[in-house]
């Protein structure tokens, strides 16, 4: 599990923030959060004040990290960037989940570093991160100016002829009651733009691998474009199937046998292959990661 109870014995009264703050070194959003999560336990019991004295048997639930040895596949004092397999979380989804990108991340620069944007689960490739809240800061910054580029490769079902500017605003689904995507293409949706380059097709299967260039950062973007155009990627479950299909998919009811049918692969075939930015020196890094390789986890006949 992600989460642990920390024991603590407190023998003389004190604040709970001056404890949070002074003695266990947290921060005062930190403690905050501790507090308003009910994560601070006094004698078996979830403290609710953060004005309140305390002492006695002192319990903190807090997030402990472990490692399954994925380093950085480039650093400085400041940033550092993992190639992210596909199937690991960037954040864990409950206290039940043993691992993600961000167990990693806390092991090997401690509490204060944290991963500066998200790709999915099943997206695989490049992920920054900042080892302290200046860099943190100054990176998300640089996302939220559209002054860091990324390029992504993606097979997608059928032949693209030539380069697409897909212009397609985006809008956040807030009713679920009917269809369970996150998001889908509507004229009240935000400005969402994405560059596809066709780079090799492949007649075997009718596949193309595509290098994507998002201009915008709206979630599954690529995945809802390349849909909208009729080339949905390899392996999406959601985008590219019918909605029954999908909410099949949403509900963990449909097994790998069927998705591989369905969609082509037992992974989203997408990932995030490159990265332009400057902090204070520019850099350009790639993923180490072959992703013609990964073509052999589609169904049908192995292209290479």
């Amino acid at each position: 599990m992600s989460y642990k109870i920390m024991q603590y014995q407190l023998k003389r009264k004190v604040k709970a923030f001056q404890f949070l703050i002074h003695e266990l070194g947290f921060s005062m959003k930190e403690a905050q959060r501790l507090v308003d999560r009910k994560r601070v336990i006094v004698n078996g019991r979830k403290l609710t004040r953060k004005s309140a004295y305390i002492s006695g048997d002192i319990g903190i639930v807090q997030f402990v990290p472990n490692s399954q040895n994925l380093l950085p596949i480039f650093q400085t004092p400041d940033f550092a960037l993992f190639d992210k397999p596909s199937g690991v979380l960037i954040h864990p989804n409950s206290h039940q989940t043993d691992y993600s990108l961000t167990h990693e991340v806390k092991y090997l620069f401690g509490p204060k570093a944290n991963i500066t944007h998200r790709i999915d689960k099943e997206t695989s490739g490049l992920v920054i991160v900042a080892k302290n809240r200046k860099a943190e800061r100054k990176i998300k910054g640089a996302f939220e100016a559209r002054e860091i580029k990324k390029g992504y490769l993606a097979y997608v079902h059928g032949r693209v002829e030539s380069e697409l500017f897909i212009d397609e605003p985006i809008l956040k689904n807030s009713d679920f009651s009917e269809v369970k995507l996150k998001v889908y293409i509507h004229p009240e949706g935000k400005p969402s733009q994405t560059h596809i380059t066709p780079l090799r097709y492949f007649k075997e299967n009718d596949i193309t691998l595509v290098e994507a260039m998002p201009l915008t950062g709206r979630q599954h973007q690529i995945r809802l474009h390349l849909f909208h155009v009729e080339h949905p990627i390899v392996g999406d479950p959601i985008y590219g199937i019918s909605a029954h299909d999908a909410a099949r998919y949403l509900d963990g009811i449909m097994t790998e046998e069927e998705r591989i049918r369905l969609t082509g692969a037992k992974r989203l075939m997408l990932q995030a292959n490159w990265i332009d930015f400057s902090y204070g020196n520019r850099f350009k890094i790639v993923s180490k990661i072959d992703f013609l390789e990964q073509i052999n986890l589609c169904h049908k006949k192995q292209l290479l």
